[in-house]
């Protein structure tokens, strides 16, 4: 028997339909719904907290790209750190003790640096009216002009052009004094961050570690190796590049009496290597140009010495130095060194190799591999045309010498590939034809 809720009563013709019953979170009388407002609220919160993460974010995003920094300047240092460590010594004292071997390596090279630049800025304001007085003797004679430098001199410091540059010179000693004072805040924030990572590496391991199940826990663990022996073997083969290249460039200052060799040479090594491709160019400005003062024709030589020196580095030093620490392409190097720029400036060049070295490193362990097919246009070469079998018989007349040329005029360029007693000889003159030389 059916169910009563089953049978339903056709309705009269000329009657309206059955209003349904209300659902349940539908206010009678068509009212707002019940998870209207609540909705409203969590969207509401939702935004606020979205608008309240982006602020903190950007407020934040100079401390996070100084931790950046230093995770990075730790992975560097941590072989260092861990060799010593290994023997006894306190993973702090060794961390210390790295510090102030590459603080004082820095302060030194600044130091040089700046008593070079200090020294040719006196030698230019020294020399400046000798440089004055040729221009104005170079413009007399080529324009007929009667200039004079005290004329000069004086329509200098009358110009509104000098007293609006010492005005905004004079407000602008205050911006400089405060960037000095932001730089060497930002360097002890990164010097202080990158301590405690190297000193506390094993520690900052375990706590990471400790939040992640145990199959996580090898996978974290490997990508952290990873990334430290990439980043350490990028820092030290860049070292050691930048070591025989201040010493190339420093022989070759030195042997044109160009003044502040070493100063020069260092500054050479560090940002040809450092920037990858285009820095050995840049770093060779700044010696060519002190050259130039020196004679024109030492700039040229410094240009000539900076290009072959370039290419010996990238076909010769560099696979061999570079091949078991960062093994990429050097197409792939610039482009992450322009994509780091264009993210986190000047940092985001220096850090992009090693972590592009480390994310390919990483992958590769993941990523199936297949064996190459063997086919020449793997390797390069294109199918065999017309020349090439003319290429391959001309080789081979000259390989089986002018005695053999007349008895095998008449072969063809089959019989390299016919089997014995094939051809017109079947003598012992035969064998030491096509058949016998060399592919």
């Amino acid at each position: 028997m059916a169910s009563t809720d089953d049978t339903r009563q056709p309705s009269p013709p000329g009657t309206p339909p059955p209003v349904p019953p209300p659902a349940d979170d539908a206010a009678p009388g068509g009212r707002m719904p019940r998870w209207l407002p609540r909705a409203v609220v969590l969207v509401l919160a939702l935004y606020a907290a979205f608008q309240l993460g982006t602020w903190a974010f950007h407020q934040l995003t100079g401390l996070l790209v100084n931790i950046l920094i230093a995770f990075f300047l730790a992975l560097a240092i941590e072989p260092a750190v861990s060799w010593m460590a290994s023997r006894g010594m306190r993973r702090g004292l060794a961390t210390g003790l790295v510090f102030l071997a590459v603080m004082i390596v820095t302060a030194g090279f600044v130091t040089l640096l700046g008593s070079m630049l200090a020294g040719q800025i006196i030698k230019i304001v020294e020399n400046f009216p000798d440089y004055l007085d040729s221009v104005i003797g170079w413009i007399n004679t080529h324009f007929h002009a009667e200039l004079r430098r005290v004329d000069v001199q004086e329509g200098l410091l009358r110009s509104d052009w000098l007293r609006n540059y010492v005005q905004h010179s004079a407000t602008g000693v205050l911006d400089v004094s405060a960037q000095v004072l932001g730089g060497l805040f930002q360097l002890l924030t990164i010097t202080l961050f990158s301590f405690y990572f190297a000193a506390d590496g094993p520690r900052l391991r375990r706590t990471v570690c400790s939040l992640l199940p145990p199959a996580r826990q090898a996978e974290v663990l490997r990508a952290w190796e990873i990334a430290v022996n990439k980043t350490g073997g990028y820092l030290y083969s860049r070292g050691l590049m930048a070591f025989i290249s201040g010493v190339a460039h420093f022989i070759l200052l030195q042997v044109l009496n160009v003044p502040y060799a070493p100063v020069l040479a260092v500054w050479v090594g560090l940002v040809s290597q450092f920037i990858p491709t285009i820095g050995t160019y840049l770093a060779g400005a700044l010696p060519m140009l002190i050259a130039f003062t020196v004679d024109p024709w030492y700039a040229l030589w410094v240009l000539i010495f900076v290009v072959v020196y370039q290419q010996f580095e990238n076909y010769v030093l560099q696979p061999k130095l570079t091949s078991k620490t960062v093994d990429i392409h050097p197409a792939v190097a610039f482009g992450s060194v322009i994509a780091g720029t264009a993210l986190l400036g000047a940092v985001g060049a220096l850090i992009a190799i090693p972590a592009v070295a480390t994310l390919q490193a990483f992958l590769g362990a993941y990523v199936r591999r297949y064996a190459v097919t063997d086919d020449p246009r793997v390797h390069g070469h294109r199918g065999g045309g017309p020349g090439r079998g003319l290429l391959r018989r001309a080789r081979q007349m000259w390989t089986r010498g002018p005695g053999a040329e007349l008895s095998g005029a008449g072969d063809s360029d089959s019989d390299s590939d016919a089997g014995p007693g094939s051809g017109s000889g079947s003598g012992p003159g035969a064998g030491s034809g096509f058949g016998s030389s060399p592919s």
